[in-house]
């Protein structure tokens, strides 16, 4: 059965929608009769994102048009083989015409149900006052306001839980006892959960410098007031795959002149430009870090996630961009609460 596909005359937004649907990884680009033409993969959209492309871009930039297939009558044996020696993890069925028949998937050949377990530690920024959040925020901690009827700082859980991340910390200041009252030890949610108790505000960073135990292998850093669908397991094989000491996700934003652009050297006109889009790249707030970065934290002093990354580079200590498409909130303001109550079904 064909997981997902369109046609080549999508933008990058049409497959970044598809993939959302699917959790394929993977977007088959058809012809009008239904030819395989090519292949866009979740790495593929990242790529073009962090290289500069929108998603209103046309999707010929960054789709694969060397892909590898096979025909609709090879056992799964064979195709897992072929899935190893290639490093992927989807291949498309194919009939003698190229046209498409199916979509095998690694994880419906051979992964269970369950997510298998991972090791790695999750630590959730939860100390913040929520100042603009205000009167919200005046007798409840900002990641404890409920979205959909229940806290931001429990979806961000078991969203995780879901993807076989079993142990929490969670660092608190503001309004503390309030989380720690609802939280307990995790065993409600089946999981395990310890506090990191900030006397004074510490910074996105400078928390973890509290940890009691330097974690053995990389582990993912949120804030706790961000609502999103990215996959905290594959950021963090993102991590490993290019060797990065610290990995920040971060996301395209667009901004529009709202007016015709005159462009000048010295007196002279040169150009024009109606009402451009600029495009950069901001801070998501979720992060995967090695463990030996806490080197770089002095012990109960103030430090962001910005400030930690450029010690690290004034190391020459890889640091890298985990560019995101993924359903993405941060809930700061009134009106983004209302949004995120509007929009949890999304995510």
């Amino acid at each position: 059965m064909i997981k997902t596909f369109i046609q080549e005359n999508a933008t990058i937004a049409d497959a970044v929608s598809d993939l959302n649907k699917s959790h394929s990884k993977i977007v088959l680009i058809l012809s009008a009769d239904r030819k395989l033409l090519g292949t866009i993969s979740d790495g593929d959209i990242r790529r073009g994102l962090l290289k500069g492309l929108g998603l209103n871009s046309p999707i010929t930039g960054i789709v694969n048009r060397d892909v590898l297939v096979v025909p609709p009558n090879m056992d799964h044996q064979m195709v897992m083989q072929l899935m190893v020696a290639n490093k992927v993890q989807q291949i498309p069925i194919v009939d003698d015409n190229h046209n498409v028949l199916g979509l095998h998937l690694w994880d419906e050949i051979v992964l269970p149900l369950t997510p298998a377990l991972r090791p790695n530690l999750m630590v959730i920024m939860a100390g913040g006052e929520g100042m603009r959040l205000r009167p919200h925020t005046e007798n409840c901690p900002k990641p404890m306001l409920h979205v959909s009827g229940k806290p931001m700082l429990e979806h961000i859980i078991e969203k995780a839980k879901s993807e076989g991340f079993s142990n929490f910390v969670l660092s608190v200041h503001y309004l503390g006892h309030i989380i720690e009252d609802y939280f307990g030890n995790g065993e409600r949610l089946g999981v395990k959960i310890d506090y990191l108790r900030e006397e004074t505000p510490l910074g996105t960073a400078g928390a973890l410098g509290l940890l009691k135990r330097v974690p053995d292998v990389p582990f993912v850093v949120t804030n706790g007031d961000v609502m999103t669908d990215i996959r905290y397991g594959e950021l963090l094989d993102f991590h490993a795959r290019y060797d990065a000491k610290a990995t920040m996700a971060v996301r395209v934003h667009e901004w529009q002149n709202p007016f015709g652009v005159v462009q000048i050297k010295d007196l002279d006109i040169i150009g024009f430009k109606e009402k451009p889009i600029t495009r950069t790249h901001i801070n998501a707030g979720v992060y995967a870090l090695s463990p030996d970065v806490l080197d770089e934290l002095i012990d109960a002093t103030h430090c962001d996630m910005p400030t930690l990354f450029e010690r690290l580079q004034a190391k020459a200590k890889r640091t890298v961009a985990y560019p995101m498409h993924e359903p993405w909130m941060d809930v700061g303001r009134p009106e983004e609460l209302i949004a995120a109550n509007a929009k949890v079904d999304q995510l």
